[in-house]
């Protein structure tokens, strides 16, 4: 296939992430098959009050060998003029947008429509979310401001996929699941990334890992754990991730369920540099998502070969093959209490194997296709 240019708008260093990491690694598999990538980025992605976690930056090292222009003020319309203009007369051949949360519709929406008027550039939307796990007023009008100038659109998940047609019949869609995240460095020993976490070696430990949102299920994980603590002591929950919701209700919960010593809290942000100590250090990455679209655990999870438990939601089930790679289980706590009693009495050296299967799958070369071929 012939050179592109290729522009990436979505977060990208210094912002912090899961959007940012898959912005990068998208970049790179460009380049890397030598098309002229850039990606445009946010110099304000949110109004500090509306952004619920500790920081919006990374202290981590911006990635080698990307150009990264931090130029994108999504509160500003001037800004979008500006920057509208400058991707028209740039005329790349393709721009790739991320859609992740309606509050960008008017920014995104307004510079693709100026950009558009080149009659040069395609369009191709990769929409995280459509119709948000948190609704909020003007969720609609926004999407569908945002939509009209796309020309195409991919989606890691079918569910993404049919609320996209919801919005629009006559444009392409298509399902390509989240590649891997194998940016974060390779798989180490467990017992390397215990000690360097400082967990017992002897321990069951389940992680949960990413930013806390009540979608997420971390308080139906925690009543099962209530439920396993009382029949055995042995079973602990390793908590990895910052809160994007109040974390009284978990802490009283807590309080509540007496389950504090089965529990390894670190509710900080979790630096690109030490994604590997917690995924390496599990047994079992646990999703207990009380509804989804898709997950960038999942993919962190098949590259650090670590089996999964996902609850039965959205489209978590169509990338964890039960009894293979993981098990399913519904979102309530007996069913999970049973499921993560389930996988330690299969033991997780049988998963093993179907996960280095199945994780060939999932490339960056095959994302990158179908954005180039659509």
């Amino acid at each position: 296939m012939s050179t592109k240019r290729i522009v990436i708008i979505g977060p990208a260093h210094p912002l912090r992430g899961g959007l940012a990491s898959y912005d990068e690694r998208l970049a790179k598999e460009f380049i890397d098959n030598g098309h002229d990538t850039t990606i445009y980025s946010f110099s304000l992605q949110y109004p500090s009050f509306l952004f619920p976690g500790t920081t919006q930056y990374s202290s981590e090292p911006a990635p080698k060998n990307i150009l990264i222009k931090v130029i994108i003020n999504s509160i500003n319309p001037l800004n979008w003029l500006r920057v509208g203009n400058n991707l028209r007369k740039l005329q790349p051949d393709i721009i790739v947008v991320r859609y992740w949360l309606p509050f960008m519709g008017p920014c995104l929406g307004t510079i693709l429509r100026i950009v558009k008027k080149n009659k040069v550039t395609r369009i191709v939307c990769i929409a995280d979310n459509v119709i948000p796990h948190e609704k909020r007023f003007g969720d609609k009008s926004f999407t569908t401001y945002f939509l009209k100038p796309v020309d195409a659109f991919i989606t890691m998940s079918e569910k993404v996929l049919n609320d996209i047609k919801h919005f629009v019949l006559e444009k392409p869609v298509k399902y390509i699941p989240h590649p891997l995240y194998d940016n974060f460095g390779e798989p180490i020993f467990k017992t390397e990334a215990r000690q360097y976490l400082q967990i017992d070696e002897t321990k069951k430990v389940v992680l949960f890992f990413g930013f806390i949102r009540k979608y997420k299920g971390l308080d139906i994980l925690l009543r099962a754990l209530k439920i396993l603590s009382d029949k055995t002591q042995d079973i602990y929950v390793l908590v990895a991730g910052e809160f994007y919701e109040d974390k009284a209700f978990y802490e009283n919960l807590i309080v509540e369920l007496g389950i504090s010593n089965n529990l390894i809290l670190r509710t900080n942000f979790i630096s690109d540099s030490e994604v590997k100590y917690y995924l390496c250090a599990a047994d079992v990455v646990i999703q207990p998502y009380r509804n989804a679209t898709q997950s960038g655990v999942t993919p962190l999870a098949y590259h650090f070969e670590k089996p999964m438990i996902v609850t039965n939601v959205g489209s978590l089930p169509l990338m964890v093959s039960h009894g293979k790679v993981g098990l399913i289980t519904e979102p309530e706590p007996v069913a999970l209490a049973n499921t993560i009693t389930e996988f330690y009495n299969i033991g997780e050296s049988h998963f093993i194997p179907f996960i280095k299967a199945e994780k060939q799958k999932y490339s960056w070369q095959h994302m990158a296709s179908a954005i180039l071929n659509i």
